[in-house]
């Protein structure tokens, strides 16, 4: 019988539980990640650690939504890369209100 769960329910506790998966600590899982990049300074490495630290407790015990891995992965990255500096802008979406 296929069991459905919803996204919003699954955490990685709850993977590693049901399906025993297991990270992977080999650097040479993906070799490809890390092919032709340019040098990351020690300042940078530091943040990019922070960066995997927050998501990697998030994914933890939390559901892997939207919003949360927007707001501990991709904003620092953003920020890092430089894209909250000109020439870059950021836009929200408008709210848009429907009435009968």
């Amino acid at each position: 019988m296929v069991q459905i769960i919803q996204a919003q329910n699954v955490t990685l506790a709850y993977l590693k539980e049901k399906f025993g998966l297991q990270k992977s600590v080999n650097e040479d899982f993906f070799t490809d990640w890390f092919e032709n990049l340019p040098e990351v300074t020690e300042i940078e490495k530091q943040y990019l650690d922070r960066v995997k630290t927050n998501y990697l407790s998030l994914v933890e015990n939390a559901s892997l939504l939207e919003d949360a891995v927007k707001l501990v992965v991709l904003s620092p990255l953003l920020d890092l890369a430089g894209f909250y500096r000109p020439p870059f802008y950021i836009a929200t979406e408008e709210t848009i209100e429907i009435s009968e």
